[in-house]
């Protein structure tokens, strides 16, 4: 397990605000996790006693409706840190997260967390930004589940999944999705999502193999109305 202050990952979150020292001290109290994939991270309701960063890997971030099911509310990627709303407002987990795929995470006690956050005004900051920001995507994604259409939305996130995550050597998108978690992701129903990539694959917008989904024509899916 690398140390933090020599970590690329710290350059994708709010850690690049902390200097060298705070940097070490945190290095020396965080715990290295293994999560493969579909292992449950946390659980909604849960009480977090530290944050995660994401070294490597993706999960999704979902919140249980009242019908039950579990609504993809976010993906988040390298980089990324779970956990920080709930200890800034001292709140319970409003959400879940899974391993989509094999992860490899650090995990920060609260307590370092907190006195860098009394401590450090920058990288206070950064935290404040970086919520922020998930706060004006949460808005973004409102509007555009009441104003897109299903096979617009849907043909975002492929372009999302594309550009964010990339593809395997035979083009093939390198994070695999179950077209359960498509629909969610677009808010239709699974049918719905079923129903829309097949017509996409009839059209040659893309191929599929198993769940694997290979993009064949971006530019249609970039002018998807």
């Amino acid at each position: 397990m690398s140390k933090c202050e020599s970590c690329i990952v710290r350059e994708f979150n709010s850690l690049k605000s902390l200097s060298r020292e705070e940097l070490m001290r945190v290095s020396a109290c965080k715990t290295g996790k293994i999560f493969r994939k579909g292992q449950v991270i946390f659980e909604e309701g849960e009480t977090l006693n530290g944050v995660y960063c994401v070294k490597d890997g993706v999960c999704k971030l979902t919140k249980l409706s009242e019908n039950g099911k579990d609504q993809v509310v976010k993906l988040v990627v390298k980089g990324g840190l779970l956990g920080k709303r709930s200890l800034v407002t001292e709140q319970k987990t409003n959400l879940s997260a899974v391993a989509l795929n094999d992860m490899e995470m650090c995990f920060i006690p609260k307590s370092e967390i907190m006195e860098d956050l009394n401590k450090n005004p920058k990288f206070t900051m950064d935290v404040l930004k970086t919520m922020a920001h998930d706060l004006k995507e949460s808005d973004e994604s409102l509007v555009n589940m009441a104003q897109k259409s299903v096979k617009r939305r849907m043909a975002e996130i492929l372009m999302y999944i594309h550009d964010n995550f990339g593809t395997d050597d035979e083009g093939y998108l390198s994070i695999v999705i179950s077209r359960e978690d498509y629909a969610s992701i677009v808010g239709t129903a699974t049918e719905s999502a079923i129903r829309i990539l097949s017509q996409f694959k009839k059209e040659d917008i893309i191929s599929t193999r198993g769940k694997q989904i290979k993009i064949e024509d971006y530019n249609a899916l970039k002018w998807m109305e």
